[in-house]
């Protein structure tokens, strides 16, 4: 059984800690957070702290707290020859600074508070300096039933990129859409059945490939209505995204 200190009473944190409760390859021992009040649900479940300096004995450290926080906090653990993780995607392994054994467990996923995630849905990126600590995070990784990805820093933090384009850059978009619906007194989830259309498509279809609309049309009489129809905010991103789609398929607006 792979015995577990969780570092953070974040989101990330939260859904790690649920789902190595539920795992009986998982001994959560401990969950370490300076507000101790956000982990206070899990004092039932297991041992909780505020205080770094009465960390538990344990096979991996997993910290998942704020990526600016890392390095700092992490300099301070006195964990020599222990394992000692982040969960961030944008993070070099080497942004660790404990005198420790060093690796990366980052769960490809956007975590919502109080929205349950299927993690054998959930890819893991994994990283670590030497084959046995590799081997442990994978471990780690199959007894949550997530699918394990091998991914240097270098790839994970263009991949990180990536996921903000598709996740949140999309997300936003939503929004803008949801703004213009609600201005005209028109319900979203008219765009819903649009919304899922979309996603999937690009299951089987590369999203270059499935790319339609005004822009791709290089429809420019079109464009020039949408654009009278929007605030100077919608415009500009309208407009970025118009010059980006048809700059993609060789066509100029």
């Amino acid at each position: 059984m792979i015995k577990i200190v969780l570092i953070g009473g974040g989101n990330v944190a939260s859904h790690l800690a649920n789902q190595f409760i539920d795992s009986k390859d998982v001994q959560l021992v401990q969950i370490y957070n300076r507000n101790i009040l956000k982990i206070e649900k899990f004092k039932s479940v297991t041992k909780i702290t505020n205080d770094i300096q009465k960390l538990e004995k344990a096979d991996i450290y997993i910290i998942a707290i704020s990526d600016n926080a890392i390095s700092y906090f992490s300099k301070n653990l006195n964990l020599k020859d222990k394992l000692v993780v982040h969960t961030s995607g944008a993070l070099n392994l080497n942004c660790l600074k404990s005198d420790s054994k060093k690796g990366v467990f980052y769960p490809l996923q956007s975590f919502s508070k109080n929205i349950k995630i299927d993690f054998s849905k959930v890819p893991i990126c994994i990283e670590a300096k030497n084959e046995k600590d590799y081997k442990l995070l994978e471990k780690l990784a199959k007894s949550l039933k997530s699918p394990v990805y091998n991914v240097s820093s270098e790839k994970r933090e263009k991949l990180h990129v990536a996921a903000v384009f598709v996740n949140n850059f999309t997300n936003h978009l939503y929004h803008l859409g949801e703004e213009i619906c609600n201005s005209e007194k028109l319900p979203f989830d008219i765009l819903k059945p649009l919304i899922k259309e979309t996603s999937n498509k690009i299951k089987n279809i590369s999203p270059k490939d499935t790319q339609t609309g005004p822009a791709r049309r290089n429809d420019t009489n079109t464009i020039k209505k949408h654009l009278n129809l929007l605030t100077k905010n919608q415009q500009e991103i309208y407009t970025l995204l118009s010059n980006s789609i048809t700059k993609m398929y060789g066509e100029k607006l």
